[in-house]
C-alpha cells in the first residue's frame, strides 16, 4: 500500500460488481476493513465495516472484477485469523452505485480536536472542533480508519508544544492529513502521492476545506522528486502507508529532516511496531509517543538534535 490507496472509485454505470463479505466483532471488523482498504487497489475496490441489527459487525469489500480470493483470505487472516478468513464469501451483485451505498450512514469521526465528516454532517460539527470534510467518494482511509485517526491524534498532541514550519505529507491519498496540518498550523504543506488521481483528489479536498492556498499536492514517486528536494529539509513528516515502504523510506527520509524534526508514521499493525521502530531508530530517530488504535500502531518520532 501507499497512501494513495485511500481514495475510492466510482463504479462504472451498468457494470456488475463483486462483494467479499464476512461477520466479526466490532474491533476485528474495523481492523480487517482498514487493512483491506490499505492493501487493495483503490481504483478497483471499496471497503466498509458496519454494525448489523443483531449487534455483530459486517465487513464488505466491493470489487469491479472478480477478486483473488486466496490473496483476500491471506490479508483477512493477518488481521482476524485463519478461521475468519475461511468464513469469507464472495458474491456477484447487480449493477448499482455500490461506492455511494457503502457510505450511507457514514458517521462523523472525532480524533482529538478534529472531526472528519461528509457534507451531510457539515452542520453537526461543534464550533470548537476542527472540521475536515471529505467527499463521500473519497471517504475511505480518512478519519474513519484507525491508521488515519492515529495520525490525527498525534497531530493534535504535537500541536500542544511544537510549531512546525516545513511539513511533508508523504503518500497523501485523500489529503486528510495535509488538510489537518494546514488547519492546525496554518503553514504550507507539501502533499505527495505516487498515484496521480489521488493528487487531484487531495487538491480538491484541500480547496473544499478552505486550505487550498496552504496545501500543494504533487505527483511524486519517491523522496528524490524535485519538489520534495526543493522544499527539504522538513521539521514535520506525516506518512500513513504500510510497514515495508515505511522501512524502505527510513534512510532517505532521515536525510530530509531538520534536527529535532518530528515524524508521524502509520499503516503499521501493533504486531509490526518493533519492526517499524527499529528501521527509524537505526537512522537516529527516537520514539516520543505512540497512539495505538483499533489494532494499529502510530508512532510519533523525533530526529536527533544533529
Amino acid at each position: 500500500m501507499t497512501k494513495s490507496q485511500k481514495s475510492t472509485p466510482q463504479a462504472a454505470a451498468g457494470a456488475a460488481t463483486y462483494v467479499a463479505r464476512l461477520a466479526a466483532d466490532q474491533a476485528t471488523a474495523r481492523r480487517i476493513a482498514d487493512l483491506l482498504a490499505e492493501s487493495l487497489d483503490p481504483a478497483e475496490t471499496a471497503c466498509a465495516a458496519f454494525e448489523q441489527p443483531n449487534g455483530r459487525w459486517q465487513v464488505d469489500a466491493h470489487f469491479r472484477v472478480p477478486p483473488d480470493e486466496a490473496s483476500l483470505r491471506e490479508v483477512i487472516a493477518l488481521a482476524g485469523g485463519e478461521q475468519l478468513a475461511r468464513s469469507m464469501t464472495v458474491q456477484k451483485v447487480e449493477p448499482r452505485n455500490w461506492v455511494q451505498e457503502s457510505l450511507i450512514g457514514l458517521r462523523p469521526v472525532s480524533a482529538g480536536r478534529f472531526v472528519v465528516h461528509g457534507a451531510h454532517d457539515r452542520d453537526r460539527v461543534p464550533a470548537h472542533c476542527i472540521s475536515i470534510e471529505i467527499e463521500a467518494a473519497t471517504a475511505f482511509g480518512t478519519g474513519h480508519h484507525g491508521t488515519t485517526r492515529g495520525c490525527l491524534l498525534a497531530l493534535d498532541f504535537l500541536a500542544r508544544n511544537y510549531r512546525p514550519r516545513y511539513i511533508l505529507d508523504l503518500g497523501t491519498g485523500s489529503g486528510v492529513l495535509a488538510i489537518a496540518a494546514a488547519k492546525l498550523f496554518r503553514v504550507p504543506v507539501l502533499a505527495t502521492d505516487i498515484d496521480a488521481r489521488s493528487v487531484q483528489v487531495a487538491r480538491d479536498n484541500a480547496r473544499l476545506n478552505g486550505v487550498g492556498a496552504f496545501v500543494t499536492a504533487v505527483h511524486a514517486g519517491d523522496l528524490r522528486a524535485p519538489e520534495i528536494a526543493r522544499r527539504a529539509p522538513f521539521d514535520l513528516v506525516l506518512s500513513n502507508i504500510l510497514l515495508r515502504p515505511l522501512q524502505r523510506l527510513a534512510a532517505p527520509m532521515a536525510r530530509q529532516l531538520m534536527p529535532n524534526a518530528r515524524v508521524v508514521l502509520s499503516g503499521v499493525l501493533k504486531t509490526q511496531a518493533n519492526a517499524a521502530l527499529s528501521a527509524y531508530r537505526a537512522q537516529g530517530l527516537m520514539l516520543e509517543r505512540s497512539f495505538p488504535l483499533d489494532g494499529w500502531f502510530t508512532p510519533l518520532m523525533v530526529a536527533s538534535s544533529g
